[in-house]
């Protein structure tokens, strides 16, 4: 019995260091494993997992610079003409001719219709046949009046007889007057046959075909003409604005006024600004402003809509920063700038007039500095980007 007892604990005791070299040997394999040389930690932690570094955010970025502001007053306003009028018959006739074609420019002077003149022919005429028969009564009466002065300075007619002849002289040359009158109406009339230009302009659409009978009262006349050059634009301005502009037109400045498409992207003309007018509406507590342009290739056109900018002062040297960095918090605005160590921070910053795609920055920013541009949205203090210039230029890293 001793023996087989001997024998069943030699071979429980052979189990047991077996499995203990066993578990030794996966021990060693495990810290082997764990603590092998040149293993990178990114390669045991997933991105996200606890304890590993946050990826850097891709961000577009831009540089503060330094520059000129230029403040604008805009408005809404409308392209006036200098001068226009509806080309009118003066006389009553009939259109015998139209020497314009629609749509024409023209010079002061040019002939644009004529009447026919016959009818005023034929007063002339007469009026210059009355005229020369009181002329020939005038010559007499005044011999006659001579004859009469030298009989009675011999005193062979009496005093009543001079004097009588006297006033019927006085009265032909009344009569002779009037008819002068007559004939210089007959001309006049005769002139007012041709219709001309009244000053340089361009003319519209024909109102009234040849053949037709036109009178000086018609009112839709036979043309309207207006002035494109130069030409005005109108338009109306806050009345806290006025003493601003008052100052520059007592000073001699007429400052710069631009006109824009309804878009405001395209620039149509430039021009500068003429006056001001004197009251302000109650009714909306703005005055108007009047601006002239050369309009020397006819960018404005009567009656067009335009934004109408006054350059109303140039600031230099400012601070500026592209408008798509500032952002709107509840402590105001601020912008994300990307430090030296490719870290973004926010940076509280006071703002002023907007240019373009640019904004004034009058304190928190320094020319030079890197703005975020896009991707501010994914941004939280102290977070690593990734820059890329907003020209394209490559990585914004310094």
């Amino acid at each position: 019995m001793s023996a087989v007892h001997e024998g069943k604990g030699r071979g429980k005791w052979r189990r047991i260091w077996v499995a203990g070299a066993i578990l030794a040997c996966l021990l060693g394999i495990a810290i082997y494993v764990v603590a092998r040389p040149g293993r990178a930690s990114s390669d045991r932690t997933p991105a996200g997992a606890p304890g590993a570094p946050p990826r850097p955010t891709a961000v577009t970025t831009a540089a503060a610079r330094r520059g000129d502001v230029h403040v604008y007053v805009a408005a809404l306003g409308s392209v006036t003409p200098v001068n226009t009028v509806t080309v009118r018959s003066r006389v009553d006739g009939e259109l015998m001719a139209v020497r314009f074609k629609e749509g024409d420019l023209v010079q002061g002077g040019d002939l644009l219709a004529e009447i026919d003149r016959r009818p005023f022919e034929v007063q002339l005429t007469q009026a210059e046949g009355q005229l020369a028969k009181d002329q020939a009564f005038l010559d007499n009466a005044r011999k006659d009046l001579e004859r009469y002065r030298t009989l009675f300075a011999e005193d062979s007619i009496a005093s009543q007889q001079v004097d009588t002849q006297e006033a019927l002289v006085h009265q032909f040359e009344g009569t002779v007057k009037t008819d002068q009158a007559q004939v210089d109406a007959a001309k006049l009339q005769l002139a007012y046959c041709r219709i001309t230009a009244p000053f340089g302009g361009r003319v519209g659409l024909r109102l009234v075909d040849p053949g037709n009978i036109v009178r000086a009262s018609d009112a839709n006349g036979l043309v309207v003409l207006t002035q494109l050059q130069p030409i005005t634009v109108v338009f109306a301005i806050p009345e806290d604005t006025l003493p601003a502009v008052l100052a520059k037109l007592k000073a001699g400045e007429h400052p710069v006024v631009e006109a824009y498409d309804r878009e405001q992207r395209r620039r149509l003309a430039s021009g500068s600004l003429l006056t001001a007018d004197n009251e302000i509406d109650p009714s909306t507590g703005t005055v108007k402003l009047k601006a002239v342009f050369p309009n020397a290739a006819s960018e404005l056109f009567p009656n067009q809509f335009v934004n109408a900018r006054l350059l109303l002062d140039v600031q230099h040297g400012a601070t500026m920063a592209p408008t798509a960095a500032i952002q709107r918090g509840a402590q105001g605005s601020f912008v994300y700038v990307v430090t030296p160590d490719h870290t973004a921070t926010a940076r509280r910053v006071t703002t002023g007039v907007a240019e373009g795609d640019d904004t004034a920055v009058t304190t928190g920013l320094s020319p030079g500095e890197l703005v975020v541009t896009e991707g501010a949205d994914r941004l939280r203090e102290g977070a690593p980007v990734e820059a890329r210039r907003g020209d394209g230029s490559g990585p914004g890293r310094s």
